[in-house]
């Protein structure tokens, strides 16, 4: 089996998150504490940021989570039921949210973020994998391929809550999918109460780490670890290999309705394809910076941002970029744009609020 090695974005965030804060990561105590109220977690490591209607929710180390009603001027912290880092956000209106991320942890909440509850961890993952392993190992006749199956699954189990999710994407209130290091992946249609291991169905026998999940339509789309890319025409039953123009990591994606995809990651690379993925053109973004987030503005535009804080603005769906003077150089996680246009920036260092591309 291959090293727990991260790259990357994630690389950054585990130094400073496992680092200094790696007791409360890990520890399984974390995820039965609740978060601590602070008033320096708006300066602390936030890691992703979404809208919910007109409100923004950001979240990060220690079971942070942040409210704005002012479009990213202010900010004000909510109790979470855990310490552990969170890394990723997404909601499907105004009310119904998710929140993802270290020893495998999902929160819920049904009131735009005022409040939360656990849905999912590491354990109960762990043990849903185990337990789907042991039922195709039943009916699998090579004994070979029976021992691989219940040895990975039984990895989960005896490593305990220590792999993060990375990603979330939700195609209405029920249907959801969530994602993160070495294979993991599980799907929910009943938002959240329960969740089904769906590694069995995604291409990825290296068990490489899934960075990035969106969807356009019925279409889903993977990008992970070593130029990993995969894609689902059935709605996300199956995810099959797409043939990939790089071998770096890519850590995101930005879809478009109209079928194109951005891919970004190691060393300011990214590409873009008009056809699904069947084919890509390189996409000269003028850094050697590792991209870490991505978005599509209400306008068309698409703005991708680096770990150095560099601010990236395309004009022309993605296939050509030019680098902004906004913003100052913070390593930049997430970005969404707000309810009155501007653009908040999540980062290693806090919230930055800048206006939108052209103001």
């Amino acid at each position: 089996m291959r090293p727990a090695v991260f790259t990357g974005i994630l690389a950054l965030v585990a130094t400073l998150l496992l680092g200094e804060g790696s007791a409360s990561a890990q520890n399984p105590l974390a995820l039965e504490r609740p978060s601590l109220l602070s008033d320096k977690a708006v300066g602390a490591a936030i890691l992703a940021v979404t809208r919910a209607g007109e409100r923004l929710v950001a979240v990060g180390e220690r079971g942070i989570v942040l409210l704005s009603d002012d479009s990213g001027r202010s900010w004000r912290q909510v109790v979470t039921p855990v310490r552990a880092s969170l890394t990723t956000v997404t909601f499907v209106g105004e009310k119904k949210g998710w929140v993802a991320g270290h020893m495998g942890v999902i929160l819920h909440t049904e009131d735009g973020g005022e409040s939360w509850v656990k849905q999912f961890d590491g354990i109960q993952a762990a043990a849903l994998a185990l337990a789907a392993a042991e039922k195709r190992a039943a009916a699998e006749p090579d004994p070979d391929k029976r021992e691989d199956l219940l040895y990975s699954a039984q990895r989960l189990v005896d490593d305990g809550p220590d792999k993060p999710f990375l990603d979330l994407c939700f195609l209405d209130e029920s249907t959801g999918f969530v994602v993160g290091a070495f294979n993991l992946m599980f799907r929910t249609t009943d938002g959240g109460a329960t969740w089904a291991p769906w590694q069995d169905r995604v291409e990825n026998p290296m068990e490489l780490h899934f960075y990035g999940i969106r969807s356009a339509g019925e279409t889903f789309y993977i990008a992970g670890e070593q130029g990993m890319l995969l894609r689902s025409t059935d709605g996300g039953a199956h995810f099959t290999t797409v043939a990939s123009p790089y071998e770096g990591s890519y850590f995101g994606l930005v879809t478009d309705p109209a079928g194109s995809i951005v891919v970004f990651g190691l060393r300011g690379n990214a590409y873009r394809s008009d056809d699904g993925g069947e084919s890509w053109e390189r996409v000269e973004t003028g850094i050697l910076v590792s991209l870490s987030a991505g978005i599509r503005l209400a306008g068309g535009e698409v703005v991708l941002v680096s770990q150095a804080g560099d601010i990236l603005v395309s004009n022309d769906g993605g296939r050509s970029f030019q680098r902004q003077p906004d913003g100052q150089p913070v390593p930049a996680t997430d970005i969404v744009q707000t309810a009155d246009g501007g653009l908040v920036i999540a980062s290693l260092r806090g919230i930055q609020r800048i206006p939108a591309p052209g103001k």
